[in-house]
């Protein structure tokens, strides 16, 4: 049996689709544990309008998605758990296309596969992954940071199936973190397991659209928990494209600073960058967007 998580705050609109989507499944062997965090919308009047036993809802005060998936992952009954963002939502084949990583192979801890993204114009568009280790359909991705740092994200939440005791042993998501909490999972169980891969894009990542020029809606961390902990990790195993991307998360960090007209904070975050990245172009060209007067910068 695969259980579900969905942790579930304040999306009435969305999350009767990403449950339909759910039983959809041309496998069907599965549990959903949906976490209401604290809701003040009619979101969970919306989950118990499903009469399905397998569903089981949990509450709990407000504390962050985070919190909401490790309360589900504790409650999940099966081996494997599939995460879900209740906006998000799966084709029919996802749950039984993981179930086949499962059986093909057993020794990955961390079962994926790829996605695309759609806006709320219904508008499709695919992911980049680049740098595959394997040719076939699907296959083990050893090479998780060296892709990562040069893609969109091979791991995303909504395409993940992993181990109940491979998420427990790192333990499962880090709190306090309001950006990154993800990232930091995945990297985390990359360097502590094997992941299996399908080229499948069988889940949807449902978005508003994003743009680089874009004004972004809040500041990074000021305590870069994320950034030390990706520190700790590249100390202790130095996996191949681990410092790529070390420099992909400070990279991320200026660019947010740069949008937001904070030239000191971006350069700074552009310079750790490229202590694990100096031949980086872009980083030069963020440090030098950043001493442009604010009039003729682009962005």
């Amino acid at each position: 049996m695969i259980s579900v998580v969905i942790p579930l705050y304040n999306k009435e609109g969305q999350i009767a689709h990403t449950l339909q989507s759910v039983f959809a499944q041309t496998f069907q062997n599965f549990e959903i544990v949906i976490v209401d965090d604290g809701s003040t919308d009619n979101s969970v009047e919306e989950v118990e309008k499903f009469d399905d036993s397998r569903i089981r809802l949990i509450h709990q005060t407000n504390a962050g998605v985070s919190a909401a998936r490790n309360r589900g992952i504790e409650e999940a009954r099966g081996e494997l758990i599939a995460f879900l963002d209740a906006d998000d939502e799966w084709k029919p084949e996802y749950l039984a296309t993981q179930s086949g990583l499962y059986q093909k192979y057993p020794e990955c801890s961390v079962y994926a596969c790829n996605y695309e993204f759609r806006d709320s114009k219904g508008n499709v568009t695919p992911t980049i992954i680049r740098k595959l280790p394997f040719e076939g359909e699907d296959g083990i991705l050893s090479n998780y940071f060296e892709v990562a740092s040069c893609s969109h994200p091979p791991l995303w939440t909504s395409a993940v199936v992993i181990k109940k005791s491979a998420i427990q042993a790192i333990g499962g998501f880090p709190l306090g973190i309001k950006s990154g909490e993800d990232l930091l999972t995945w990297a985390r169980l990359a360097v502590s397991g094997v992941i299996a891969y399908s080229r499948k894009s069988l889940a949807i990542f449902n978005v508003e659209g994003y743009s680089v020029t874009e004004k972004p809606k809040r500041l990074p961390a000021e305590d870069d928990v994320v950034g030390k902990e990706l520190k700790k990790l590249l100390k202790t195993c130095p996996c191949k494209g681990l410092k790529l991307y070390n420099a992909l998360w400070h990279k991320m960090r200026s660019s947010v600073y740069l949008r937001l007209n904070m030239p000191q904070k971006s350069i700074y975050e552009a310079v750790i960058a490229l202590s694990y990245d100096p031949f980086s172009y872009k980083l030069y060209a963020y440090i030098l967007l950043n001493l442009l007067p604010k009039k003729i910068r682009p962005i």
